[in-house]
């Protein structure tokens, strides 16, 4: 497991404030890489990078910590410190539910503030919520752009910054200003995010379970029938140990009409390839992103039709759930607009859209009390008691975080 990233950190912030461009000067990998992304200019979907960090035994700190194999300033070989895997989540209003499913396989986080612009934006309001409803603790505020401003401004905006995250669960992170077109202040970034951001301790006696964030079909067009691979799920193991050959369960699965009735049967398939860290092994534990190739059909896996899935050694996961219970914890105020409304309580018969794990759900409520409501849910879930929900509302034409639940 030594090519195994230890830890997935999220990058989260209003659009256009430079998440995949922090990205691609850490790891040299720029995450858009879909068509549409491409075209559009922003990230729709959540994009990956696995990063080595590294430091030189030669220069003094910061300036020693790398991701180079050699060092830029005194040309000597730097050595391997430790694995990260980064999770690009996209900044735009319309795509929350992407951000809050990535947010589920965070560690830790890095803030990104634009210092150009007035601070707070309403997605970096937002998703600075997010962090907290999801329970991400471990935070780090990038101040970027600092090379398009006056030192007066970037002073300003730093100011704004510290106004902005007191009483969240960033009030005491460190706040790092950088460059990240010029590649400024990153050694100082990967030394904070070396020594700030833990790896958490995981069990890898427990029985694995992976949260599916990702799915593909790897088969380009025109490929002859003896020479199709099976589909690949990709995502972050939470506990336990995979390898080559495991029988796995995906759940929820798909849809099926059985005796005139629709119903849905996970799936059940054979481990035949692990990646990790951009290398095919032959065992992935917990931490980092991982790509899992099975027996699937991969017209089952294309396009990311298994997002949100759980999957595991057969028997051992959840209860698929169709409706539950939930106490609920409501923000005072619904972020993300310029006019932030008080957050009324749960109505029964109201919509809302629910984040559990990578799983994105939209549930009916049809009984509403003090702090608890039960829902029904339109795509049924693969989750148990204890598990934390992002609860949002319809607010306009937008879904609106609006606070939290606990299954019962």
């Amino acid at each position: 497991m030594k090519v195994q990233s230890e830890i997935n950190i999220g990058l989260v912030g209003h659009v256009d404030h430079g998440k995949t461009t922090l990205t691609k000067a850490l790891s040299g990998i720029w995450t858009d890489t879909h068509s549409e992304e491409t075209k559009r200019g922003i990230s729709i979907r959540l994009g990956y990078a696995d990063i080595t960090f590294r430091r030189c035994m030669e220069c003094p700190i910061p300036q020693c910590y790398t991701t180079s194999l050699v060092c830029e300033h005194c040309g000597s070989e730097t050595q391997t410190i430790r694995k990260v895997s980064f999770v690009d989540s996209p900044g735009h209003e319309t795509l929350m539910a992407t951000m809050l499913s990535g947010a589920a396989i965070m560690d830790g986080a890095i803030l990104v503030i634009a210092a150009n612009e007035p601070c707070p934006q309403p997605q970096t309001k937002e998703h600075l919520m997010a962090l907290d409803v999801i329970g991400v603790t471990e935070v780090i505020v990038v101040q970027n752009k600092i090379d398009i401003v006056s030192r007066e401004r970037a002073m300003e905006s730093y100011q704004e910054i510290k106004e902005f995250v007191k009483g969240t669960c960033a009030e005491d992170a460190p706040i790092i200003p950088v460059s990240a077109q010029q590649g400024a202040n990153i050694d100082i970034l990967i030394e904070t995010i070396h020594h700030q951001i833990r790896t958490p301790r995981r069990s890898l006696r427990k029985a694995p379970r992976l949260h599916v964030a990702r799915s593909f079909d790897i088969n380009r067009p025109g490929c002859t029938p003896e020479n199709i691979q099976g589909g690949v799920i990709g995502g972050s193991l939470i506990q336990g140990k995979l390898k080559l050959g495991d029988e796995i369960e995906v759940k929820p699965g798909i849809q099926i009409k059985n005796k005139g009735k629709m119903e849905w049967m996970s799936l059940i398939s054979n481990i035949t390839g692990l990646v990790a860290g951009g290398e095919s092994v032959e065992e992935v534990g917990p931490g980092g992103l991982i790509g899992v190739g099975t027996n699937l059909d991969p017209s089952l896996t294309k396009a990311d039709s298994l997002s949100g899935s759980v999957a595991g050694r057969p028997g051992t996961l959840p209860d698929i759930l169709h409706q539950f219970t939930m106490k609920t914890h409501l923000l005072e105020r619904v972020v993300g607009t310029k006019e932030e409304k008080a957050v009324e309580p749960i109505k029964s018969s109201e919509p809302l859209m629910i984040n559990i794990g990578t799983s994105t759900t939209i549930g009916v409520v049809t009984s509403a009390r003090k702090n608890e409501v039960d829902v029904k849910l339109k795509l049924p879930v693969c989750a148990e008691a204890g598990q934390r929900a992002a609860l949002s509302r319809r607010v306009g034409a937008r879904w609106r975080l609006i606070g939290y639940g606990i299954i019962k």
